[in-house]
């Protein structure tokens, strides 16, 4: 296969390896990987040579998943800016959703495998069960079971002004908007914050809406790499750095605005939080 057919195809492949990793720079590798393993080939026979590409960069994935699952990355420093290039890390982020790629990543590699490739790029049960060594039937039931973990539980009727909230919240830290920052804060609303969460490395407890909010000024750089999440059945904020869950700001809600947030940033704490992606 030469260079230049391959390129056709490279960008579809970078997607479909950053949603099975979660990380630019290994969805990066293993595109590259793909073409060594590519042009190494004999294709002429492919009759879809796209289906082909993608069935070997999935491959490279799963086993770069496999490997990930057998030595589990100690807890590492949370620095949004270690990225080259962050404003297209950030991109890549929104493209998928922070809520979807921490979610991504609590799956075990064949589930992970099984789902993006059915429900993200519309490949066959029939296509991906010989990648996974599964049959067809359990195939699909590992998607299924990921959609469900994706999914989270019945939205209840008031999430939907709470994400509305959620959303604006997200978007006034992002752009530095104060005022608007403080009509979604109730005047007495209390911040948690653990030592792992903050640069300082520090807990802290803040009081009022107004410390609060120049609190919230602070992250606006963070703020690139967070989403909206449904965080332990109500909407709140996700971080995630490489594809994984680094920080969570949980909202409790009291008349339509936040009255408390915790952000939650020590591995253990984050091990017992449940996230799934918002469908509303």
């Amino acid at each position: 296969m030469d260079a230049e057919l391959f390129e056709q195809h490279r960008t579809r492949l970078r997607a479909v390896a950053y949603r099975m990793l979660g990380s630019a720079a290994e969805a990066d590798d293993a595109a590259q990987d793909a073409w060594l393993r590519a042009s190494r080939a004999d294709t002429t026979e492919v009759e879809n040579l796209g289906a082909w590409l993608t069935t070997v960069v999935a491959r490279v994935c799963l086993n770069m998943l496999r490997s990930r699952e057998q030595r589990r990355e100690d807890p590492f420093e949370i620095d949004v800016v270690a990225s080259e290039n962050p404003e297209q890390e950030a991109e890549l982020v929104d493209s998928v959703g922070v809520a979807m790629l921490v979610v991504l990543d609590t799956l075990a590699p064949a589930e992970r495998v099984a789902f993006v490739l059915h429900d993200m790029f519309a490949v066959p049960f029939d296509e991906i069960a010989p990648m996974i060594e599964k049959s067809t039937a359990a195939t699909r039931q590992l998607a299924s079971r990921a959609r469900k973990r994706v999914k989270g539980a019945e939205h209840k009727p008031d999430l939907v002004r709470q994400r509305e909230v959620a959303d604006a919240y997200l978007a006034a830290t992002r752009g530095g908007d104060f005022e608007a920052l403080m009509t979604l804060l109730d005047p007495d609303v209390v911040l948690r914050a653990d030592a792992t969460a903050l640069p300082m490395g520090r807990s802290v407890v803040i009081k009022g809406a107004a410390p609060v909010a120049k609190r919230a000024m602070a992250s606006a750089s963070r703020a690139m790499f967070a989403g909206v999440a449904l965080v332990n059945g109500a909407p709140g904020l996700v971080m995630a750095v490489g594809g994984k869950l680094a920080v969570v700001l949980a909202f409790t809600y009291v008349d339509g605005v936040i009255s408390e947030i915790d952000v939650i940033g020590h591995v253990d704490r984050l091990r017992t939080v449940d996230v799934a992606v918002m469908d509303i």
